[in-house]
C-alpha cells in the first residue's frame, strides 16, 4: 500500500489533509495560549500516572484502515503506553500509530472539510477522543466515537478516556 511522506524538516509543519499538503499555520497569542495551557494540564495528568506522554506539533504517521498512511500533525497529542510502550516510543520520533488523545486549535485560515477529514483519519486509525479548541468563540468539543460534548468558558473539560483529568476552559483563553 502506499505511503504519503511528508518532510519533518519544514517549519511550520506539513501535513497531507484532503490528498493535499497543507502547511501548518505558526500560531497566534490565542492560539499559543490554549496549545500551551492544553499541552501543560495534560502532560502534568500523564507524567502523574506514568501513562504516556503528551507533546505538541508532533509528527505521527497514521494508517486508518485500507488507506495509505499520511503525515498528521496535530497541535497536542497524547500517546500511551498501551498503544505504543515505553520502549518503543523511546526508539521513534514519528510514531507510526494514532495518538490516543487528539487536541486540535482552531486557526481562522482552517476549512471545516479539512477538519472535519482529520477528525475521521485520526478516528479511523484508533484515536479515542479529540478536543476542538475554538480559542475566538471560547468553546471546546470533546468528540469520541459516541458523541460531543460542548464545553464553554465556564466548564471543566473532562473526557472518560482520561481519568482524573481536569482543566477549566477558561484556562484556556484567559490571560495570567
Amino acid at each position: 500500500m502506499q505511503e504519503i511522506v511528508l518532510s519533518d524538516n519544514v517549519k511550520p509543519a506539513l501535513e497531507w489533509v484532503n490528498n493535499r499538503v497543507l502547511q501548518k499555520v505558526s500560531p497566534r497569542r490565542r492560539h499559543a495560549l490554549a496549545q500551551g495551557r492544553f499541552w501543560g494540564a495534560l502532560d502534568a495528568w500523564a507524567c502523574l500516572r506514568v501513562s504516556g506522554m503528551a507533546g505538541t506539533e508532533w509528527h505521527f504517521q497514521i494508517q486508518p484502515s485500507g488507506e495509505i498512511a499520511r503525515t498528521l500533525v496535530p497541535d497536542v497529542a497524547y500517546l500511551s503506553y498501551a498503544r505504543l510502550p515505553r520502549e518503543g516510543l523511546e526508539a521513534t520520533e514519528i510514531p507510526r500509530v494514532a495518538p490516543d488523545v487528539v487536541v486540535e486549535v482552531r486557526s481562522p485560515e482552517d476549512l471545516q472539510a479539512d477538519i472535519d477529514e482529520k477528525l475521521r483519519v485520526y478516528f479511523g486509525a484508533g484515536t479515542g477522543v479529540i478536543f476542538l479548541v475554538d480559542p475566538n468563540k471560547k468553546t471546546v468539543i470533546a468528540i469520541d466515537h459516541a458523541c460531543q460534548t460542548h464545553f464553554d468558558a465556564t466548564d471543566v473539560v473532562r473526557h472518560s478516556s482520561l481519568p482524573g483529568f481536569e482543566l477549566p476552559a477558561r484556562n484556556l483563553f484567559e490571560l495570567p
